[in-house]
C-alpha cells in the first residue's frame, strides 16, 4: 500500500554554513568591526552575542537572511527575549525540529476532515500517511501544503 511520512527536519549541515557566513559577515561589516560581536552554534541552537542590545536586532536580520538563502525554513525560528547586562548582550534563537504532538494531530485531523481516501498515524515526530492510490496522496501533500501549521513540513520516504 502507498505511503509517505510528514517530518520536520533540518539540514545541520546547511545550518552550519548559514551560521558560519554570518560570522563571516559580521567580521567584514563597518558597523561590527572590533566589536566582539559573534554568532555560537550549539546543537539547534544559536546564541547572538554583542555589546548592545540594538546590535542583537541587526545579527537577528542578518542571521535570517543567510538562513533563508541556505534553504532553511524561517517559521522553525524561536527567537527568545535577549538577556542584556552592562558588557553584554545576548540572544538564543532556537530551530525547532520534529513534529510536536500537537501539530501532529492537526495534520491527522486536516486530513481526515478532507474527505480524502487516506489514513494518518502518528509516529513518533512524524505522520505516517497511507492510501490505496498514488493520486490520493499526492493530493494529500498538496492539502498539507496549504495548511497553515506553525512547523515547515517535508513529505519524504514516498513508497509506492
Amino acid at each position: 500500500m502507498p505511503s509517505f511520512d510528514v517530518v520536520s527536519e533540518l539540514n545541520h549541515h546547511e545550518l552550519r554554513n548559514a551560521v558560519d557566513q554570518a560570522n563571516r559577515e559580521l567580521e567584514t561589516r563597518f558597523d561590527f568591526r572590533g566589536t566582539g560581536a559573534k554568532y555560537v552554534l550549539e546543537a539547534a541552537t544559536v546564541t547572538l552575542e554583542a555589546p548592545a542590545d540594538f546590535q542583537l536586532k541587526q545579527m537577528l536580520e542578518i542571521l535570517k537572511l543567510k538562513l533563508a538563502k541556505r534553504g532553511i525554513d524561517l517559521v522553525c525560528l524561536d527567537v527568545k527575549d535577549p538577556e542584556v547586562n552592562l558588557a553584554r548582550a545576548t540572544q538564543a534563537v532556537v530551530l525547532r525540529e520534529g513534529v510536536d504532538a500537537d501539530s501532529a494531530r492537526k495534520i491527522q485531523r486536516a486530513i481526515k476532515d478532507s474527505k480524502l481516501k487516506v489514513q494518518a498515524a502518528i509516529q513518533g515526530e512524524k505522520v505516517r500517511v497511507t492510501g490505496k492510490s498514488r493520486d490520493e496522496l499526492q493530493a494529500a501533500i498538496a492539502l498539507l501544503r496549504q495548511q497553515k501549521l506553525d512547523v515547515p513540513l517535508q513529505f519524504d520516504n514516498f513508497r509506492d
